[in-house]
């Protein structure tokens, strides 16, 4: 993980801290992180990738991926709203027009706007690059009528970037993003969140009505495409890879602490070939997602909006995700069995392994990696080459 600034430490550490204090209780309760959310408002850390021309603090996608990892060791769903947060900062970053980023990023920079993320339909398994949802235009007014099965922080968002079709719509590819806040809106959720994991996330049903300005609309009127291709798809992968990569960093060094104290050390061999075999895979695991990942960011950095498209880029990206969402897991798996059912499977542990493997589960969920794995397959049909990224 790259070392943060000195400045940026700073504002990181309190959040951090917050974060855990109320991690348990968010889990345990399924409500939003809204402390720790407070803490990255008063720290400047939802300005992060603001440019400082807008007051902003001019992080990169290594810094945004950096902070997400040391609050995911804490708490994994106080750092994907966070990490997602970001990537809905850089879509307006790249492509919101000057008039939009004017009046915008100034607010996030000031920690006065959370922005949601609103993607999901029933009905289409997360496709991002398809609608069913029609607009209206009326004068120099978008209408919408949105319902999103879940959206992640959404009902503490004050404003979302979200997907709809454009109003001459013909096909159902012919997709925008807009940009809107909660008073423009009629906002209502429509159901309760209570999953295995991920607890504090709080992505509940939504339903947004209202009409928005035509120039809200984020990037070209109907090419959403070229927006995923820049920033959305390789900012969730990147972004939720460092959010994994954190909590099993994290559950690692809680079960290293422990087993280093004077109570395990009297009562465990710590030279036991079994433990020492265990704890090597768990690291294992937990530097191979690490190297992948700073990999990826250095990669996506170096390249253009047009490269972004191409088949070697996709497929590390692509891997990326699948690789951190099958090894984070296996590598907390790996110290559930060395600590054992008192320490590694009880609830409410010191260790909090038991919330970090129910936390992590979601990992393979989140854009299925079987679709992945297919998309990638077609993909390396067509390198005959085998062009690395």
């Amino acid at each position: 993980m790259k070392a943060l600034d000195p400045a940026l430490a700073e504002r990181v550490a309190p959040v951090v801290v917050t974060v855990e204090r109320h991690a348990a209780e968010s889990d345990e309760k399924a409500v939003f992180p809204q402390e720790g959310l407070t803490a990255m408002r008063t720290s400047g850390l939802l300005g992060l990738l603001v440019p400082a021309r807008y007051g902003g603090l001019d992080g990169g996608i290594t810094d945004l991926l950096a902070v997400s990892q040391l609050i995911a060791r804490q708490d994994m769903s106080a750092a994907m709203v966070f990490a997602m947060h970001g990537q809905q900062v850089a879509a307006l970053v790249r492509h919101g027009s000057e008039k939009l980023r004017a009046r915008v990023l100034p607010a996030v920079a000031r920690g006065d706007l959370y922005l949601g993320s609103v993607t999901t339909e029933a009905g289409k398994g997360g496709h991002l690059l398809s609608s069913g949802t029609g607009t209206r235009r009326t004068g120099d007014l978008v209408e919408l009528d949105r319902m999103a099965p879940i959206v992640t922080g959404g009902a503490h968002a004050d404003a979302y970037l979200m997907t709809a079709l454009t109003p001459d719509a013909t096909s159902d590819s012919q997709v925008s993003l807009v940009y809107a806040e909660r008073g423009q809106l009629d906002v209502q959720v429509l159901g309760g969140w209570d999953p295995m994991g991920m607890r504090g996330t709080h992505s509940v049903p939504m339903r947004f009505t209202g009409a928005v300005p035509l120039d809200q609309v984020v990037g070209a009127d109907g090419d959403f495409r070229r927006v995923v291709v820049d920033v959305f798809a390789p900012l969730a992968h990147l972004g939720w890879s460092a959010c994994w990569l954190g909590t099993a960093a994290g559950a690692l060094s809680r079960t290293l602490r422990m087993l280093r104290s004077p109570e395990e050390r009297r009562r465990r061999d710590l030279k036991s070939e079994l433990l020492l075999t265990r704890l090597s895979r768990a690291r294992q695991r937990i530097d191979t997602v690490q190297a992948m990942l700073s990999h990826t960011a250095d990669v996506y950095d170096t390249l253009s909006e047009r490269e972004r498209g191409g088949a070697a880029w996709q497929l590390l990206a692509n891997a990326l995700k699948v690789t951190a969402s099958e090894q984070c897991p296996a590598a907390v798996e790996e110290l559930v069995e060395l600590v054992g059912l008192r320490h590694g499977y009880l609830r409410n542990q010191p260790l909090a392994l038991e919330r970090a493997l129910r936390d992590l589960r979601s990992a393979s969920l989140n854009y299925g990696n079987d679709r992945l794995h297919l998309a990638n397959g077609a993909l390396t049909l067509l390198d005959q080459e085998t062009t690395l990224a």
